[in-house]
C-alpha cells in the first residue's frame, strides 16, 4: 500500500454520527440544488461514500489555517507556448519638473510625483513638511470622506525626518524620496491595526509589513494613513459607514479601494495602494476620476495582503496621472518570496513614447454608444494611432466567477462558520455573508470546469490581444472588465471627456498586454500630455 493511501485511512473510517443520514432523499435534494439528477440505485450506492465524506470534511475544517496560507494551483496568465506581441519600444527618461516653491504649500495637493519630487530633490521643500501637509490634509476632509481607518503620524514623521537627514548628507533615493502616500486596510503594516474594512478584524494587528510597503519603505516613500476598503474588499461600506465620494460627498466613492480612490481623488495623498479582485481599482476610480494601474496578475507581490481570490486578487496604483502609476509601479513590481504567483518580468520605467503607428483595438458597439468615448479615440487618431476594430470573444464571463465566490469562501470559511459574519455592516442577498453561505454549495467539479474555461478564455482573448498594442475602451464596456479580471491582462483608468450632469469627469480604459505595463502606461501619458482631462479636480478640497 503507498503512503497516500496510509494517510487517508484515519480519514475514511470517520463517519457521521447519525446512522441514517443522509437518505437517499436527503441526496436527491442534495443533488437537484446543484442541478443533477441521479437515478434511485446511483443514489443508494452514493450513501454510504457520502457518509464517510462528511467525517473527511469534518477533519478538513478541524485543521488550523493561517489567512498566510497559499493556495497550492494558482494561475499563471501566460499559457505554455504563447507568444505575446512584443511591448519594445523607444522609452524616454521621466524628467523632473522645473517648478518653485508656492507660497501656499497647498497648491501643491494635486501636483504628480515628478513635480513633487522636483522640489523635494533640490530642497525647496522637505520632507517632513510634505508629509505634515497630507497629514494635515487628510485630518481636515476625513469627515467628509470618511476615508481614513488610521493615520500612522508617528510612522511617517519619524521616517521623513530620516529622509531629510539623507538630502543633508547627499543621498536621494530617487522620484519617490519623501513622497508621501495611503494603503488600502487590507496590507499590513507593523504597529497598526489591519481591519480589512470588517468589524470583525476591526482589533486586528499583524506585526510585520506587507511586501508592497516595505518596498515603497526603500524607496522612500512615506506612508501616512492606512485607508478604508469595503468590508472584506467589496463596495464603499465598511465598520464606520461609507466612504464618499469628493465629487459628491452625498454619494459613495464605489468600492473596494474606495479609501485609496477617495483620497487621492480629493488630493490628500499623492499616490495610493489599492487592489482588484474584480472591479476594486476600476470601480471607485471611474467614480472618483482617478488615473489608475491593475497591473498584470502576479506583476506585483501580494505578501502581507488579505486573501480574498488567490487566482484573481491583484494589487495597483491609483494616482492623479498615468506618470505617476509608472514611478511607483517600478518600485513595487516582481517577487518576494512569500506569494507565489508573484513573478519578475522586465519593466523599464518609461515617459511618455511617440506613439505614431501603435495599434489601439476598440469595440466597436462600445465606440458607437459613448461620445466621451469617441472624442478619446480621435484624440488618440491625432497623435498617429492607428484604430483596429476587435470582436471580444464570447464566454459566460459572470457564471465563471464562482471560481472567486468558491476562493473567498474559502478565505473566510471560519467567520462562516463561527457566525462572526453576522457583524458585517452589509447583510443582503449580494454582501458576503450570504455569497459565502451560499458558495458552499458550488460543485468541486464545477470549480474545476470553470477553470479548464478560464484557460480557454485566455487563449483566445491572448489571441486577440495579438493584433495590437493595446485596446481603449469604456470601462465596463462588453464585459471587458470580467474578462481582463479573469485573464489577468493590465488596465489603466483615466479621466478622459467632459464633466457629467454632477460635474465630475467622465472615464476611458486603456487595456494592455500581459506584462505590457511600461508601454501602456507611455502610451496613456503621451495622450495624457496632448489633453487637460487629468488637471480637473473636485471644488472644496
Amino acid at each position: 500500500m503507498g503512503m497516500l493511501s496510509l494517510l487517508l485511512i484515519p480519514a475514511l473510517m470517520q463517519t457521521a454520527p447519525d446512522d441514517s443520514f443522509p437518505t437517499v432523499a436527503d441526496l436527491d435534494t442534495a443533488s437537484r440544488v446543484i442541478g443533477i439528477e441521479f437515478e434511485q440505485d446511483e443514489l443508494e450506492q452514493m450513501r454510504q461514500t457520502v457518509r464517510k465524506r462528511l467525517g473527511e470534511l469534518e477533519a478538513l475544517r478541524n485543521f488550523p489555517l493561517s489567512w498566510k496560507e497559499p493556495f497550492s494551483l494558482g494561475f499563471n496568465p501566460l499559457l505554455p507556448g504563447v507568444e505575446l506581441r512584443a511591448t519594445e519600444f523607444e522609452a524616454t527618461p521621466i524628467a523632473l519638473r522645473k517648478v518653485d516653491r508656492p507660497d501656499d504649500l497647498n497648491e501643491l495637493a494635486f501636483s504628480d510625483i515628478p513635480t513633487l519630487a522636483s522640489l523635494i530633490q533640490s530642497r525647496q521643500v522637505s520632507c517632513l513638511e510634505l508629509t505634515e501637509l497630507y497629514l494635515a490634509r487628510l485630518v481636515s476632509h476625513d469627515e467628509s470622506l470618511n476615508c481614513v481607518v488610521t493615520l500612522t503620524e508617528d510612522r511617517a514623521l519619524t521616517q521623513a525626518r530620516e529622509l531629510d537627514r539623507e538630502l543633508e548628507a547627499g543621498n536621494w533615493r530617487g522620484l519617490l524620496h519623501g513622497i508621501p502616500y495611503g494603503a488600502k486596510d487590507l496590507l499590513s503594516v507593523a504597529g497598526t491595526p489591519t481591519t480589512w474594512g470588517a468589524k470583525p478584524y476591526e482589533s486586528q494587528v499583524i506585526e510585520s509589513d506587507a511586501s508592497v510597503i516595505q518596498r515603497l519603505d526603500q524607496a522612500g516613500a512615506v506612508l501616512v494613513a492606512k485607508l478604508s476598503l469595503g468590508a472584506l474588499a467589496m463596495g464603499d461600506e465598511w465598520f464606520r459607514g461609507r466612504t464618499n465620494n469628493p465629487w459628491n460627498v452625498e454619494a459613495g466613492s464605489s468600492g473596494s479601494s474606495a479609501g485609496s480612490a477617495s483620497a487621492t481623488a480629493a488630493g490628500l495623498v499623492p499616490f495610493a495602494i489599492g487592489s482588484e479582485t474584480l472591479g476594486s481599482i476600476v470601480s471607485p476610480s471611474v467614480r472618483c476620476a482617478n488615473s489608475s494601474l491593475r497591473p498584470t496578475f502576479g506583476r506585483v507581490p501580494r505578501g502581507g495582503a488579505m486573501p480574498l481570490s488567490w487566482t484573481m486578487d491583484k494589487l495597483g496604483i491609483l494616482a492623479t496621472s498615468a506618470v505617476d502609476c509608472a514611478i511607483v509601479l517600478g518600485a513595487i513590481h516582481g517577487t518576494d518570496g512569500i506569494d507565489p504567483d508573484a513573478v519578475s518580468r522586465p519593466y523599464e520605467l518609461s515617459g511618455p513614447a511617440d506613439v505614431k503607428d501603435w495599434r489601439v483595438g476598440i469595440l466597436r458597439e462600445d465606440y458607437d454608444e459613448q461620445a466621451d468615448y469617441a472624442r478619446t479615440v480621435e484624440e488618440l487618431e491625432a497623435l498617429g494611432v492607428e484604430i483596429v476594430e476587435l470582436e471580444i470573444p464570447q464566454y459566460p464571463v459572470w457564471q465563471m466567477m464562482l471560481i472567486l465566490m468558491a476562493e473567498a469562501a474559502c478565505s473566510f470559511d471560519e467567520l462562516t462558520r463561527d457566525g462572526r459574519d453576522d457583524q458585517l455592516i452589509q447583510q443582503g442577498d449580494d454582501a458576503w455573508p450570504n455569497l459565502f453561505r451560499a458558495a458552499r454549495l458550488i460543485p468541486a467539479v464545477e470549480y474545476v470546469r470553470a477553470n479548464r474555461m478560464r484557460t480557454a478564455l485566455c487563449r483566445d482573448f491572448g489571441e486577440i490581444m495579438q493584433e495590437v498594442d493595446a485596446v481603449v475602451h469604456g470601462p465596463f464596456a462588453s464585459g471587458i472588465l470580467g474578462i481582463t479580471n479573469l485573464t489577468g491582462h493590465p488596465c489603466v483608468v483615466v479621466p478622459a471627456g467632459e464633466p457629467t450632469e454632477q460635474g465630475q469627469p467622465s472615464t476611458a480604459s486603456f487595456t494592455g498586454q500581459l506584462f505590457g505595463e511600461a508601454k501602456l502606461l507611455a502610451l496613456v501619458q503621451a495622450w495624457q500630455n496632448s489633453t487637460s482631462y487629468d488637471a480637473a479636480h473636485p471644488e472644496g478640497f
